[in-house]
């Protein structure tokens, strides 16, 4: 782990150890009973803790921040802080997590219940002990607001702490990550917050068996959820593996669906469609190769001289058996006609249905700009990649020939543009066979001399 990110957590811990220390005298109204409360209730959460689900990037989720939450509104003070230290201490020991990342976790979530108690008591909550003698309706109007909205801002605190760290180690940004990790849990984890001063109701008023008679059927829903975030995960993973299949072929190619996958999101996002379109776009430009795992195509993969006409002909058919090839893929439907048309042209002269402009759907076309820029900016052995403005040159030459006139005019004048070749992709070597079936293409690039394959 780079010294930067050590750097980092121990910032993250020792705001954690000052804070705490200073709502230790700055909330008092410790009292009989409130510690057992915070421990018990924190607990409970030591089976949602081992009930994780895994997400991308190595991350883990649970809904552990249910009875954590509900212990900072029963006990709002440091007791509850003390509860999930030490129930967090105890789970990052038993799965034996390297030292630095159980420091950082059990800290985030110090500064998480943190978070909930100071905004909580800031804002005029009080410890639900005190009120127990009230209905759900009444504490509701008294405390409702300021429980949700500090377990709502605490959630997103810890978040960021522990997305910051993974930031910092990956070199990735924080918006990318917070999308792609927490983007999937979002909403489930939106709905189960009115659960939190709910579950904290019913411990403070039936007992610490009521609250684990509750917890039992919200962990099940919760296991339902998590089977369908792992079976979604599972099939990126399949899609990761299918693609890595392809590019084993060829040394040369690999990297290269992901680059294009890469840079189809930058002009999706450059022309302002949304994170729906975006996604489903990028699952096509990952896969707009994919028809070239058969073996019909393994010769011609690796040939290095130019290509026969009967051997261009059957490159020209990796399209449509990549589209037939993910049709069978019932969540992958909708991606279908993006991988099929990504070789057509604007004008007509693509493959393999020779469709035109507005015919050619706009993830095509997108990842027909990104299949070349991809080429135009990896190095060949008989020249080095292409600069920003030589790129420019030759997508402005074949604008409304082979690219979307609207799409390359938008393009260009976004300040996305320059994000490619700012990219880390950029540079990275390109198929050797990709020369060969470049010089075949009807239309090519003029100072590149190249399409993408």
């Amino acid at each position: 782990m780079p010294n930067k990110t050590r750097i980092y957590v121990a910032g993250v811990a020792i705001t954690a150890v000052v804070w705490a220390v200073i709502t230790y005298f700055a909330v008092p109204g410790f009292r009989s009973g409130v510690l057992s409360d915070a421990l018990l209730l924190c607990s409970l959460a030591i089976t949602a803790e081992f009930l994780s689900y895994v997400l991308p990037k190595a991350a883990t989720g649970s809904i552990a921040f249910i009875p954590y939450f509900s212990a900072a509104i029963v006990a709002p003070n440091w007791t509850s802080v003390l509860g999930v230290v030490v129930v967090k201490a105890i789970v990052e020991v038993f799965r034996r997590k390297p030292f630095i990342k159980a420091l950082l976790n059990v800290s985030a979530y110090a500064v998480m219940q943190l978070v909930a108690i100071t905004i909580y008591t800031g804002f005029g909550g009080v410890a639900l002990r005190e009120l127990d003698h009230l209905t759900l309706a009444q504490i509701t109007a008294a405390t409702g607001i300021q429980a949700l909205a500090s377990a709502a801002i605490a959630m997103l605190a810890q978040n960021l702490l522990v997305l910051g760290a993974m930031a910092i180690d990956t070199g990735r940004r924080m918006q990318a990550l917070l999308r792609e990790v927490q983007g999937r849990t979002a909403g489930m984890d939106f709905i189960a917050v009115p659960l939190i001063f709910i579950f904290a109701w019913v411990y403070t008023t039936y007992g610490p068996l009521a609250a684990a008679a509750l917890w039992a059927p919200i962990l099940g829903l919760r296991q339902v959820h998590r089977t369908n975030l792992e079976l979604e995960q599972t099939n990126e993973e399949l899609l990761e593996l299918m693609v890595k299949s392809l590019e084993a072929r060829d040394p040369y190619t690999s990297g290269h669906s992901r680059r294009v996958q890469h840079y189809s999101t930058i002009i999706a996002r450059a022309i302002g469609l949304s994170e729906r379109q975006i996604d489903e776009i990028g699952r096509a430009a990952l896969l707009h190769d994919v028809g070239k795992i058969y073996e019909k195509y393994a010769s011609v993969l690796s040939k290095q001289d130019k290509l026969t006409p009967e051997e261009w002909a059957i490159i020209q058919d990796h399209p449509a058996d990549g589209a037939n090839l993910v049709s069978t893929m019932t969540k992958l439907r909708d991606v279908v006609p993006a991988i099929r048309h990504h070789h057509e042209n604007w004008d007509g002269t693509g493959y393999p249905d020779g469709i035109a402009g507005e015919r050619i759907p706009v993830a095509s076309r997108i990842i027909r700009f990104a299949d070349t820029i991809d080429a135009m900016t990896t190095e060949r052995p008989y020249r080095a990649p292409l600069t920003e403005g030589q790129v420019r040159a030759e997508v402005i030459r074949c604008r409304a020939s082979q690219f979307d006139p609207q799409i390359a005019d938008r393009l260009l004048s976004s300040p996305l543009w320059t994000a490619i070749f700012t990219s880390p992709n950029v540079g990275t070597p390109p198929s050797r066979t990709a020369v060969a079936l470049l010089r075949k293409t009807p239309i090519v690039v003029k100072t590149a001399s190249v399409k993408g394959a």
